[in-house]
């Protein structure tokens, strides 16, 4: 029997109207949550991720500014306009969009930017305080993988969890915030022996290694419940995951498609800390 569907879109559309809701209450206690959104140069993905961004803000009703800045932009004229953006009382969340240009540094943008409006979660102090259990916020894409297993019912309780990548965005938090549920974790990449192996162990297999379907209907478990983060151009349109979907469709319990599955969680967990950082 297929696997039945985590549908991203679906899920995402609830947390969102959520967020509309508190964005409400807390404009009338006189405060607009707000978001600003920082692109370096013209890569074309990043200009479809900050137009959703952007779009989705607007529509749960967070005030958006998106700062676009040219390729050329030196790395002293960034970190000067996020340290504008750290005192302006009228944003609570600031997001520099990755990759930057080479020639900019990206630890020493990420360090600038003030801890209390790093909605993306990518500063060492949020990373600290997600490793040791305290306060944080959490990054949008592990934390979207999080909530859709909540709101789908699946408890990683007990189970064994297996993450293949090991990035500071997604793998690497995605397997302590599994740990911090009390799953056992195992991190996998691109060194790992015998990596098919270790995937059939997984009673919850995330896959976040930025190879197109690398990961196949072989390699899972029977009944296991499958995210796919990766998201892969092949040819001029067609998108694919990580994971080979139609074998793998056939073996698991519960997988995400690609498109319409981690994507749209993202934006939503995004929103979801703009306004906790209004909130505080």
């Amino acid at each position: 029997m297929p696997a039945q569907i985590l549908d991203g879109k679906q899920i995402a559309a609830a947390v969102r109207e959520e967020v509309k809701q508190e964005v409400a209450r807390l404009k009338e206690q006189g405060i607009t949550p707000g978001l600003a959104v920082v692109l370096v140069g013209d890569d074309p993905a990043s200009q479809v991720y900050v137009r959703n961004k952007h779009r989705a803000c607007e529509e749960v009703g967070i005030y958006s500014v998106v700062h676009r800045l040219p390729g050329e932009t030196t790395q002293a004229e960034l970190l000067d306009l996020i340290k504008q953006l750290n005192n302006d009382s009228q944003i609570h969340g600031i997001l520099v969009q990755l990759p930057l240009p080479p020639h900019i540094d990206e630890k020493t943008v990420i360090d600038t930017i003030a801890l209390e409006k790093d909605v993306d979660g990518f500063s060492p102090a949020n990373v600290g305080n997600l490793v040791i259990g305290d306060k944080c916020f959490y990054p949008c894409t592990p934390h979207g993988c999080m909530v859709l297993l909540d709101k789908t019912g699946i408890d990683p309780r007990g189970k064994k969890a297996v993450v293949v990548g090991r990035s500071n965005i997604v793998g690497k938090p995605m397997a302590m915030m599994l740990l911090a549920r009390h799953a056992t974790v195992t991190i996998c990449h691109s060194r790992t022996a015998n990596l098919a192996e270790e995937c059939r162990q997984a009673d919850i297999l995330v896959a976040a290694v930025g190879k197109p379907e690398m990961i196949t209907g072989d390699m899972i478990k029977e009944g296991a419940v499958v995210i796919d983060v990766g998201i892969n151009r092949v040819g001029e349109k067609k998108l694919v995951g990580d994971v080979h979907f139609e074998s793998a469709v056939q073996k698991a319990g519960w997988i995400t498609p690609v498109p319409g599955g981690v994507g749209p969680m993202t934006i939503a967990m995004l929103l979801k800390n703009t306004v906790e950082a209004a909130r505080r």
